[in-house]
């Protein structure tokens, strides 16, 4: 599955019979897959198919889906008592000699409250399995819209990330090729510390003072943090071309390039190489951010 975003709308309508009905469906960023759903009285029963095809179609978001359904042009039919109108034709039959004997009219036996009812006319269950069936494809219509949108966003999302990884390439690259990290410029900065050293006190031992300013010199020196972030630039690269869901993955490095680089900055003793790692935790956290809405 293509890189997705975690945000996104989508909405699919219809009419199946005197039936419209419409699906909505809203994706915002989550940790896993947290699906809300709300259907009417009487759809119960989509609810096992809603989860299954979200669960198909997408691995984290949280989602609210929504059925509405409305009758468009109601119908009603009547519906005789017949034991009422059995009891008035042998009322009538009982009466006719006291009574005028005159043919009872359909507009005088609409007229007797009781005798005709008129009611809503039920579906069918051909016509319920044809409006269920519209329904469902209209869930699926709305599915693909939504997976659409993602689609989209995570490609555009894809670009972000790529130029932002790329720009981290190019500040490791800064750092590296600055002159503060020759051989030349730290054993000059090192042997300058340990000189004025010695010159404020006689009681240093001039061997074990080396000794401390060589492993100083080592611990000061940036190769491991900067070989460290073109090893996690190669990984995010690698990830940002994958065709499955990386975002958690993604969100773990921006973590690691978060630690080298304030590494960088505290080992840091040149203008030029603070510069670059402070504009290096910018974009960063730049693409961390960005992380947090890709799937």
């Amino acid at each position: 599955m293509p890189l997705q975003s975690m945000t996104g709308f989508a909405r699919s309508e219809g009419t199946s019979g005197r039936c419209r009905w419409s699906w909505e469906l809203r994706s915002v960023n989550g940790k896993g897959l947290d699906l809300r759903v709300r259907l009417p009285q009487g759809f119960e029963h989509f609810e096992p198919a809603v989860r299954q095809k979200a669960a198909s179609a997408f691995s984290r978001g949280n989602m609210q889906i929504g059925l509405s359904v409305s009758i468009t042009e109601p119908q009603v039919q009547p519906v005789v008592n017949q034991a009422a109108l059995s009891a008035i034709l042998a009322l009538r039959e009982q009466l006719s000699g006291v009574v005028d004997p005159a043919p009872l009219r359909l507009d005088t036996l609409l007229g007797v409250r009781g005798v005709v009812d008129f009611r809503e006319a039920e579906e069918s269950e051909a016509e319920r399995q044809r409006r269920d069936e519209d329904i469902a494809a209209g869930l699926d219509a709305a599915i693909d819209r939504l997976l659409s949108m993602r689609l989209g966003e995570g490609e555009a999302l894809r670009q972000v990330l790529r130029r932002q990884v790329e720009r981290i390439a190019e500040l490791a690259a800064t750092i590296e090729a600055d002159p503060s990290r020759s051989v030349a410029a730290i054993a000059e900065r090192v042997a300058g510390q340990v000189q004025m050293l010695l010159q404020g006190s006689n009681g240093l031992d001039r061997d074990r003072l080396y000794q401390e300013a060589v492993l100083l010199a080592t611990k000061a020196d940036l190769r491991e943090e900067i070989d460290r972030l073109a090893a996690h630039v190669g990984a995010a690269e690698e990830l940002l071309a994958a065709d499955h869901p990386v975002g958690r993955k993604l969100d773990f490095l921006a973590q690691e390039f978060n630690r080298e680089a304030n590494t960088i900055c505290s080992k840091s003793n040149a203008a030029a190489v603070t510069t670059a790692g402070i504009e290096l935790k910018v974009v960063i956290d730049q693409f961390r951010e960005q992380i947090q809405n890709l799937e």
